[in-house]
């Protein structure tokens, strides 16, 4: 297998885009990048999972999934989650 660069990798592991294995892969990596970016947040916070749970109305799992990609979270608890951070969340779309 001979790859020029990512996306050609993707592919070739994957599929083209549009394919349902594909799309499965990018969700799973947006879920992941999305739950690394709140536990990087969290930490700096000084935050435990179950601190910040508990700041949110939520329980400790519900941040732990979330956290290691698990979880199909809603963009209103993601503003919520990170809130209870005192941080704003803005979206911008491509």
């Amino acid at each position: 297998m001979q790859c020029t660069d990512f996306e050609q990798l993707l592919d070739v592991e994957y599929g083209q885009r549009g394919t349902t294995q594909r799309e499965m892969f990018e969700a799973d990596a947006e879920a992941f990048c999305i739950g690394e970016f709140l536990k990087e947040q969290r930490l700096q916070a000084g935050l435990t999972q179950k601190e910040l749970a508990a700041q949110v109305g939520t329980r400790a799992n519900t941040i732990s999934r979330i956290e290691r990609g698990y979880s199909n979270v809603s963009l209103a608890s993601i503003f919520q989650i990170f809130a209870g951070m005192g941080k704003k969340v803005a979206v911008t779309l491509l």
